[in-house]
């Protein structure tokens, strides 16, 4: 039946506000950034073979530029922490995310060296892409990093986001960011050294489909989210991210009643899949569903977890319109993390999500493709509007 979005906005029903309110946000993003090499492909090659790329792109990438990119172009102020090297690929990066509004005063610059890059094949056959990683040298280190500069780097913020790479080091930024009391979303991949602590901290996080059940060691995605959410103590929701299936996500914010009965995380978070299927062919994707706020259990966890399931779908793309899925999870996130700060209920903030990555995928690389404020894909969300979620 219809209902209120979960996870309800308070800014987006005082009209007018909105825009003043985010006049004053400001993004702070910690993580790895490089230079990506995009070479496009029919197919993908066989040991030893010799092939053409159908295409060539030189850009800026890793994780936290192309999300802070997206939030950018979304019209919020964004800062970035990171170190590169003083050579071309470093000063190049820089410039690009200056010329996207990005605040780079905060980049470690090292003298020698060689900044990080990943060369991409891109897949056109299977629409994959494949990444091969170079990090930079020197490697950070936390020595590198004072308390005068974390104070520089945090002040005026309003939101932190880690990408979980440079984590040694980034949480000396993520503990501060607490104990100023920002809110701080965590972006996991796959699990990497000193990632753990960072996510004991998150107040949001969102996951690559693959990693609850590879970080839990649960068999089943609604198993793992519980145990996710159970470890994680601090998170008011964990979004799993799934390619051209959408998302899912476990949402503590809206509390159950006294007498709901416990029911089995699995089966419940299956009929919302199944319910936000029906609703999108019956009124168009992208599409988003909520369960009534749950008491959810895993047969082999001996706890329950009071939350609200909700999932949503993908923009569907003609196969010849995906140019190039690099980036996807990180234009999401980039839009979860404006929807934050604008206070977006959760449908919208999937919606804008499930919009801006599908934009980002028809293009070659991370950022050319990303939307700005005045495209009129994301326009009609950014501004005043009430919730079109369904509750089942």
């Amino acid at each position: 039946m219809a209902g209120t979005s979960p996870g309800g906005s308070q800014s987006e029903d005082r009209d007018g506000s909105v825009v003043s309110e985010l006049s004053r946000v400001c993004v702070v993003g910690c993580g790895g950034l490089c230079i990506d090499y995009l070479a496009a492909v029919t197919a993908f090659p066989h040991p030893d073979d010799k092939i053409r790329s159908t295409s060539l792109e030189v850009q800026g990438g890793g994780n936290v530029g192309n999300t802070l990119t997206a939030i950018s172009r979304l019209g919020l102020s964004t800062r970035i922490f990171t170190k590169l090297a003083d050579d071309l690929l470093g000063k190049a990066m820089i410039a690009e995310l200056q010329a996207d509004g990005v605040d780079t005063s905060h980049v470690i610059v090292g003298s020698g060296g060689m900044s990080p890059s990943t060369y991409i094949i891109v897949d056109q056959q299977t629409n994959t892409r494949t990444c091969i990683h170079t990090p930079g040298a020197p490697a950070l280190h936390p020595s590198e990093l004072s308390a005068a500069a974390i104070a520089s780097l945090l002040s005026g913020a309003t939101l932190a986001y880690f990408d979980g790479r440079l984590a040694d080091t980034t949480i000396k930024i993520c503990q501060q960011a607490v104990a100023l009391g920002l809110p701080v979303l965590v972006d996991a991949e796959k699990p990497r050294d000193g990632l753990d602590e960072l996510l004991a901290h998150a107040t949001y996080v969102v996951v690559s489909e693959k990693f609850p059940q590879a970080w839990t060691g649960e068999g089943t995605l609604g198993a793992a989210l519980l145990a996710m959410a159970g470890r994680l103590p601090k998170a008011r929701f964990i979004i799993v991210t799934r390619g051209a299936a959408g998302c899912a996500m476990l949402d503590r914010r809206v509390a159950a009643a006294p007498d709901t009965p416990s029911e089995d995380v699995d089966e419940a978070l299956q009929q919302v899949f199944r319910g936000v299927e029906e609703k999108g062919r019956a009124h168009g994707n992208p599409a988003v569903l909520a369960s009534q706020p749950l008491l959810l259990k895993a047969s082999a966890q001996g706890m329950d977890i009071a939350a609200q399931l909700v999932a949503a779908t993908a923009v569907p793309l003609e196969a010849e319109h995906v140019v190039d899925t690099t980036g996807a999870g990180d234009a999401f996130i980039g839009a979860v993390l404006y929807a934050i700060s604008a206070g977006f209920a959760v449908d919208r903030m999937l919606t804008l999500g499930a919009i801006v990555a599908a934009a980002k995928c028809q293009a070659l690389g991370a950022r050319p493709g990303l939307p700005r404020r005045d495209d009129p894909r994301v326009a009609h969300l950014l501004e005043p509007q009430p919730s079109t979620a369904t509750v089942l």
